[in-house]
This record gives structure tokens, sequence and C-alpha cells, in this order.
């Protein structure tokens, strides 16, 4: 039953992948890949963020299907190394290379501090929800 869920949430996970580098194509225009480094930043928030808040505090605990749902399913199809990898050969393959640097460096730089800051909100979260009052 576990694949249903990873098979289920990487469909959504490609399907907001694709919306969304489609907007950015319209927004920014084809000449550089901003799609797939917002896509990239996002995925990274987004499972450091899932990942922490609902491993580290018996409170938020969720089941391991919905983890492994979010975490490999949605994140999993959502973000796109592969996708980074052959836009960064693509770049260089056509001479850009310092975008293609830039695109490395950047799309390095900022998913990890996008995972560090998923980590710190939801250790920032998960201890304002701890002190709060039980309703």
């Amino acid at each position: 039953m576990i694949y249903v869920y990873v098979a289920v949430g990487g469909a959504l996970g490609s399907v907001a992948r694709f919306w969304l580098a489609n907007v950015m194509v319209l927004a920014t225009g084809p000449a550089f890949p901003w799609g797939t480094l917002l896509i990239n930043v996002v995925g990274s928030f987004i499972i450091s963020f899932f990942g922490a808040f609902t491993g580290h505090w018996p409170r938020f605990a969720v089941p391991n299907e919905v983890r492994v749902f979010v975490t490999v399913g949605v994140c999993g199809g959502f973000t796109t190394f592969s996708s980074f990898s052959l836009q960064t050969v693509d770049l260089l393959k056509t001479g850009q290379t310092s975008r293609a640097l830039f695109y490395v460096a950047a799309s390095v730089l900022l998913c990890l501090g996008a995972c560090a800051l998923g980590f710190l909100a939801a250790a920032a979260l998960g201890n304002a929800l701890s002190a709060s009052p039980e309703s």
C-alpha cells in the first residue's frame, strides 16, 4: 500500500512541478531555468520542514505513510535535480559558462539555505505550539 502513497504523491508533485515551471517561463522567459531553481528551493524547504516538524516532536508525529507520501512522493515528484543537471549541461554546451556556474552555485546555496530554513521554521513552530496551552 505504501507504493500507492508514493505514486499518488509523485503524481501530485509532478503536476505541481510542470505547472510552476510553465508559470515561471511565462513570467521570466526561457533564457534561464528560473522555474527549476524555484522548484528546487521550495522543495528543499518543504521536505526539511515537513521532515523536521513531523519527526522530532511526538505531538506532531504522523503515520509513516503520510511522511512517505509527502517526502518521497510529493517532494520526489516536485523537485527536479535531473532537470537541473540537464539544464546546466545545456547552458555549458551553448557556451553560457557564466550562467551555468551561477545556476549551479545559486541552486546549491539556495536549496541548502531553504533546507536549513525549513528545519528552523519547523523547530520554531513546534516550540510555539508546545508552549501554547492545550485546548
